[in-house]
């Protein structure tokens, strides 16, 4: 019962999925869009599971925009067609394309119940826990060494990892992003971060970034046997029955989407801010 009980924040959850938004517009977006979320849960407005892809971006965390190398490697990416951009939560180098469903859970804070981050882990990897049994797999966690952006709230099965965990806390709400390799090839994804830290880790000390090992990060369609292709898809459905799941459990209705979502405008604002702010570097020649 009292992990039933746990599990009443999900009741909570209004459902925002983008994972059909495929858009080639600034890889930056979704993040101001989970600012602004953030914000206005803060203020009363409705927590949110916000669900989205890219079709190609490489997202650095601000250690890794500080490398050495970090501008030439950058222009690597370009070439490689990538646009690179630095999140603000925490975290390492992440490839994003059509195959890595990202999930924002924004929630506001419950004053000293949300003091503690590995708080906001546990909310994560509940919720893909539970999305991951509707898919007929369990995934452990604990940091995989040699997978990209590791973590000690990296999720894996059978000692690969698919997915990464960071997050951003705001004065009365937080953010937790997770981004979760759903479909095609783990290995060569993280051979791609290794190539960045190659280029961008020229004159570091080695320990400045991680040591990626190409064959430690996998897909779920590798790791669960998903047919190809469908692995995003499945997984974005999971997740959104499990949140479903828990209203009808409860007897709650299904919150709609009523709310005022901020104008493209406010994000193209706030997404500049975020640019003008923590991507300074990726800029430099």
């Amino acid at each position: 019962m009292e992990g039933e009980q746990s599990r009443d924040w999900l009741a909570s959850l209004t459902i925002l999925d983008r994972t059909a938004d495929l858009a080639d517009r600034d890889a930056l977006h979704a993040f101001a869009l989970d600012e602004l979320l953030c914000k206005r849960a803060g203020e009363g407005g409705p927590p949110v599971c916000h669900l989205w892809r890219h079709p190609r971006a490489f997202v650095l965390g601000l250690k890794d925009s500080r490398l050495p190398g970090a501008a030439k490697a950058s222009r690597y990416l370009a070439e490689a067609g990538y646009e690179a951009v630095v999140r603000h939560s925490g975290g390492a180098a992440v490839p994003l394309d059509p195959g890595v469903v990202n999930v924002s859970l924004i929630l506001p804070k419950a004053q000293t119940a949300d003091m503690r981050f590995h708080g906001d882990f546990e909310r994560m990897y509940e919720l893909v826990s539970l999305a991951l049994d509707k898919l007929g797999c369990r995934a452990d966690k604990g940091e995989i060494a040699g997978s990209y952006c590791p973590g000690d709230y990296d999720l894996s099965i059978g000692g690969r990892k698919f997915c990464g965990i960071a997050q951003r806390r705001q004065v009365r709400s937080y953010i937790v992003q997770a981004f979760i390799v759903a479909e095609g090839s783990g290995a060569e994804r993280a051979a791609e971060v290794r190539e960045f830290y190659r280029l961008a880790g020229e004159g570091a000390d080695p320990a400045a970034y991680p040591a990626v090992v190409p064959d430690r990060t996998a897909s779920l369609e590798e790791l669960a046997g998903l047919p190809p292709g469908t692995g995003a898809a499945a997984f974005a459905e999971a997740v959104k029955q499990t949140i479903r799941d828990r209203h009808l459990m409860l007897g709650a209705p299904v919150p709609d989407a009523a709310w005022r979502m901020p104008s493209d405008e406010e994000v193209r604002a706030a997404a500049g801010s975020l640019r003008a702010r923590y991507g300074q570097i990726l800029m430099e020649s």
